[in-house]
C-alpha cells in the first residue's frame, strides 16, 4: 500500500476519532490530511527512541504502557498544527486507541492487512 493510501487511511481513522472522542477536534479536511501526514512522521521519527526508552516501563506494564505512548505521540501531532487539537491526556489515549483500531480495520479491508 502506498504512502498517499495511509495518509488517507489515517486521516479517516483521524476524523472518526474527531467524531467518537470528546476532546479531539479538527477545523477541515485539510487539517485531518495535514495530521496525518505528521502523525506518520511523528510515529516514524520520535516514536522508535521513546519507545526504547520506555521499553522497561512497557513491560513491567505487561504492554499496556503503549497505549500511553501513542497516546503522547498523537498529543505531540497535536501540539505541532493549529487547526488539529487533543484537550489533555485521556483524549489522547482514547483517541490513539481508536485512530488504531480503525487504521487496521481499513487496511484489512483495502489489502494491506494481508501481510499481517
Amino acid at each position: 500500500m502506498g504512502l498517499l493510501a495511509r495518509v488517507f487511511i489515517t486521516a479517516f481513522a483521524l476524523w472518526i476519532a474527531t467524531e467518537v472522542v470528546p476532546g479531539i477536534e479538527a477545523r477541515g479536511l485539510g487539517w485531518l490530511l495535514l495530521a496525518a501526514l505528521v502523525f506518520g512522521l511523528v510515529n516514524a521519527l520520535v516514536r522508535p527512541p521513546v519507545f526504547l526508552l520506555t521499553l522497561p516501563l512497557t513491560l513491567l506494564t505487561f504492554g499496556l504502557f503503549l497505549f500511553v505512548l501513542n497516546g503522547l505521540m498523537l498529543w505531540l501531532t497535536a501540539l505541532v498544527l493549529p487547526g488539529f487539537t487533543v484537550a489533555g491526556f485521556w483524549p489522547a489515549v482514547f483517541g490513539a486507541i481508536v485512530v488504531a483500531v480503525v487504521s487496521w480495520l481499513a487496511r484489512r479491508l483495502f489489502g494491506d492487512g494481508a501481510r499481517a
